[in-house]
C-alpha cells in the first residue's frame, strides 16, 4: 500500500476539469457542516423534552451512534456537491507504517488532552457537568451496551467525524497553507464539540489528526488517532466498573 500527499492529486484531463482545483473548497465545507447540523438536530427527538423517552443507557447509545452517523451524513452531502474523487478527501489507501504513526500520535493526543482536562477541572467546576456523561451511562449499562458503546465511539464516530472534519474541512483549508488548514479545521472541530471544557482537548486531537492526515495524504491514520482517543472512555468504564458492566 502506498500514499501520496493530497497536493499531488492529478485532476481529470480536459480544460474545464483542469481549471477547477481538485481539492474540496468552501461549498463542500458549508454543505458538509450544514448536513452535520441538520442530522444532529434529530437528537432533539430523544432529548429531555422530545417525543421519544429513553432510559439513560439507551439515550447514551443513541448519542454515541448519532455522532458518527451525522458525520457521515455531512460528508455525503459535501461529496454530492461536485462529486470529486474520494482521494480528493483523503479517502485512499495508506501504509501500515502510517497507521502505526496514527496510533502513536493518538496516544500522544490522549496524554495531552488528559493533562489539559485535569488542569481545567482542577480550577473549575466543570467536572460536575460532564458533557460526555451520557457515554458513561451507556457503557456502564452492561456487557452489550459496553460493546455497542465501544463500536459506536471507537469505530463509527472516528470514521464519520474524520471523513467530514479532516476529509472535507482540513483538505479544503489546506489550500491556504498547512497552518490555516491544520489549525483552522481543528478550531471548527473543537467548536462543534460544544462550548465546554471538552473544547480544548478536542482542538488538541484535531490538530494531531489533521497533521497526520496532511503528512500521510490519507484519512485513515487520522481515524487511528481518533480511535485511540475514543477507546479510552469505554476502557475506563470497563476497568472502573468491570463487575457491574459485565
Amino acid at each position: 500500500m502506498s500514499a501520496t500527499g493530497p497536493d499531488h492529486l492529478t485532476p481529470p484531463t480536459g480544460s474545464a476539469a483542469s481549471a477547477s482545483p481538485l481539492r474540496p473548497g468552501w461549498p463542500e465545507i458549508a454543505v458538509g457542516l450544514l448536513g452535520l447540523v441538520v442530522a444532529t438536530s434529530g437528537l432533539f427527538l430523544f432529548g429531555e423534552h422530545g417525543p421519544v423517552s429513553l432510559d439513560p443507557v439507551a439515550f447514551g447509545l443513541v448519542v454515541a451512534a448519532w455522532s458518527g452517523i451525522a458525520g457521515l451524513v455531512g460528508f455525503g452531502a459535501a461529496y454530492a456537491v461536485r462529486r470529486r474523487p474520494l482521494a480528493a478527501f483523503g479517502v485512499r489507501r495508506t501504509t501500515w507504517r502510517w497507521m502505526l504513526v496514527g496510533v502513536v500520535a493518538g496516544v500522544v493526543a490522549l496524554g495531552a488532552k488528559t493533562a489539559v482536562n485535569a488542569a481545567i477541572i482542577s480550577f473549575t467546576d466543570f467536572e460536575a457537568t460532564n458533557p460526555q456523561g451520557m457515554y458513561f451511562d451507556a457503557a456502564g449499562g452492561g456487557a452489550l451496551p459496553l460493546v455497542l458503546t465501544f463500536l459506536f465511539l471507537a469505530i463509527l464516530t472516528p470514521i464519520g467525524e474524520e471523513f467530514l472534519f479532516r476529509g472535507v474541512v482540513t483538505n479544503a483549508l489546506l489550500r491556504y497553507g498547512p497552518l490555516v488548514g491544520v489549525l483552522g479545521s481543528s478550531a471548527v472541530f473543537a467548536v462543534f464539540h460544544g462550548l465546554n471544557y471538552i473544547l480544548p482537548s478536542a482542538f488538541i486531537v484535531g490538530v494531531i489528526a489533521a497533521e497526520v492526515m496532511r503528512r500521510s495524504g490519507s484519512i485513515w491514520p487520522a481515524v487511528a488517532v481518533h480511535t485511540v482517543n475514543n477507546t479510552a472512555l469505554p476502557l475506563l468504564v470497563l476497568f472502573t466498573q468491570g463487575t457491574s458492566a459485565a
